[in-house]
């Protein structure tokens, strides 16, 4: 792994969706690793977290993986590639930061 962090980025906390007026959503996979991120503060030196909002497109991802790997959480390795599906998400924070690994 290069001396650079890995990016995350995961959607905002909480967002709305004009197709469900007046109601507020998180995204599940999002808060999962949200869950991780709070709950194990020290795996998370080399990593730099970065929160987009909901609406696509979404400009900073868009930039650093393309338009058709919007799907967050996404992960982007500072060595190259990236990973936008949740369980080999979870396995590259274990193995890249040494999160503990979800019970199978």
């Amino acid at each position: 792994m290069s001396d650079a962090p890995d990016r995350l980025y995961i959607l905002d906390r909480e967002f709305d969706d004009p197709a469900f007026p007046g109601s507020t959503f998180y995204c599940r996979d999002c808060i999962l690793i949200e869950g991780l991120l709070a709950t194990f503060p020290e795996r998370t030196t080399h990593l730099e977290v970065i929160r987009v909002p909901w609406p696509r497109p979404r400009p900073l991802v868009v930039e650093a993986i393309g338009e058709a790997n919007q799907n967050l959480p996404a992960l982007v390795f500072s060595d190259g590639g990236c990973v936008n599906d949740i369980k080999p998400l979870l396995e590259a924070l274990h193995a890249r930061h040494g999160f503990p690994e979800s019970h199978p």
